[in-house]
């Protein structure tokens, strides 16, 4: 479908939903969505468990990381260009644990940085190696602010925040 230009405005009772389409496959992605209130749809809170997210239930969203009981692995799925996703912490309290967010392949690794909110006061960037670092991880974190984009079919972009005694690594799977 070719692209359309209106002139007033448009009207839907249940909400948009922008997507991208395979070209080889016509698998439908669901990238971002907008609820009929005009912002983009409620958090989704994560539970305590390791978890695939998709871009049909997680991308376009905030994730709500809650109190976790032990250290927990977020795993990305294949990134389509534009996909994106936002972390928060829900937990009310420095987390004993660590966050992982792994986009699952050293193929499709990290590129971007995060910067360390240290309460210890010294304060720094943290950036993956930009060739292989597919695994990110908030260490005993606080709150956290993390967005990740995907640029395209095989890099993600990560940057935001972290706040924590130990800063976050970037590593390989």
């Amino acid at each position: 479908m070719a692209n359309t230009t209106f002139s007033g405005p448009i009207r839907s009772e249940n909400g948009f939903i922008g997507i991208t389409k395979n070209s080889s496959t016509g698998a439908i992605t669901e990238n971002i969505t907008f609820g009929n209130n005009g912002l983009v749809v409620a958090p989704v809170v994560l539970g305590d468990e390791d978890k695939t997210l998709t871009a049909a239930d997680n991308g376009g969203r905030v994730n709500v990381i809650p109190a976790i009981g032990s250290n927990r692995t977020l795993t990305l799925p294949s990134p389509s260009a534009g996909l994106y996703f936002k972390f928060i912490s829900g937990a009310g309290a420095t987390e004993a644990q660590n966050i992982i967010i792994s986009t699952g392949s050293n193929t499709n690794f990290y590129l971007g940085g995060v910067s360390h909110l240290d309460t210890n006061a010294d304060n720094a960037a943290v950036y993956p190696n930009g060739s292989s670092n597919s695994k990110f991880t908030a260490v005993t974190f606080g709150p956290i602010d993390i967005n990740i984009l995907a640029k395209d079919s095989t890099n993600w972009y990560i940057w935001g925040n972290v706040l924590s005694v130990s800063p976050p690594t970037f590593g390989d799977q």
